[in-house]
């Protein structure tokens, strides 16, 4: 199947000079993107940059605009995000299948009011810790602090990273990464949703739709897992000025919660010196 990503790369890589705005605002600039056939390459980096174990595989600069994508069906939001979901699966062994099931689901295939004016296709919260863009909407309260990405990409990302970063989601990167019905059930199991037909649902949006095709396809091309999140080494960091846990998290691929949990903080202040405790999977 064509996929699309080639020509919003491009884009993106030729908007790496913008400069995306720190917080959301009223009047963000909204750039709807222009559909054309493509073949999107997950190898196209940003020459220069250093990336940690858990980012191997570079995304593309933040384009700096607000890029919306208009999707009309299920069916082309699969067309549009199915090869992405392949490449976190190759950078984060999550499978294909259950990103794309879980974007469907939590989105509305594209067309949900937060993911509209978020591009926020997995309905992450801000979190202690999070400094990137935001946006309110009402949720299982009123008004909540939902994460804001200029592009869909950072937040199938975010997605990876949410899941990789966190403890309770740990076992779940033992099962097979085409086990789809294990991940299903072992999502509802570790408290991502609170729906109990959670697992149900996200099984029977792969099955109607054959979306683990897109799993069989990346390991019979050869998975390269990235993260095996089974035994870790502890080492510490000195915070220098400019520091932050989520600039940390981000760095080191942990969760802020677990910084904070290793650490005994009950503040996300840093002072310039002071040693924390951070952890990563060690070395297979």
């Amino acid at each position: 199947m064509i996929k699309r990503f080639g020509y919003i790369i491009l884009v993106l890589m030729l908007l790496v000079g913008c400069k995306a705005k720190k917080r959301a605002t009223s009047n963000t600039k909204v750039t709807t993107v222009e559909r054309k056939k493509g073949v999107y390459k997950p190898n196209d980096g940003i020459a220069g940059t250093k990336f940690n174990k858990s980012e191997l595989y570079p995304l593309p600069a933040d384009p700096g605009r607000f890029v919306m994508f208009p999707i009309n069906s299920t069916a082309e939001y699969i067309e549009e995000f199915a090869e992405i979901a392949q490449y976190e699966m190759r950078a984060f062994g999550i499978p294909a299948s259950i990103t794309l099931a879980q974007g469907i689901l939590e989105s509305g295939s594209g067309k949900g009011q937060l993911t509209l004016k978020t591009n926020n296709h997995f309905g992450i919260k801000c979190h202690t810790g999070w400094q990137g863009e935001y946006d309110f909407h009402d949720d299982d309260a009123k008004g909540e602090c939902f994460r804001k990405y200029n592009h869909p990409m950072f937040s199938f990302r975010d997605h990876s990273i949410f899941l990789a970063s966190r403890s309770r989601y740990r076992f779940l990167f033992n099962y097979r990464r085409d086990d789809y019905k294990k991940w299903a059930y072992g999502l509802r199991q570790a408290g991502y949703a609170t729906d109990k037909k959670y697992p149900q649902k996200l099984i029977a949006l792969i099955e109607r739709y054959d979306l683990d095709a897109y799993d069989e396809e990346v390991v019979r091309n050869g998975l390269d897992t990235v993260r095996e999140p089974k035994e870790y080494d502890v080492f510490t960091h000195v915070i220098e000025k400019g520091d932050t846990l989520y600039g940390l998290s981000k760095k080191y691929t942990i969760s802020v919660d677990e910084i904070m949990q290793l650490n005994n903080l009950d503040s996300t202040n840093l002072a310039i010196g002071q040693v924390i405790n951070l952890r990563k999977a060690k070395n297979k």
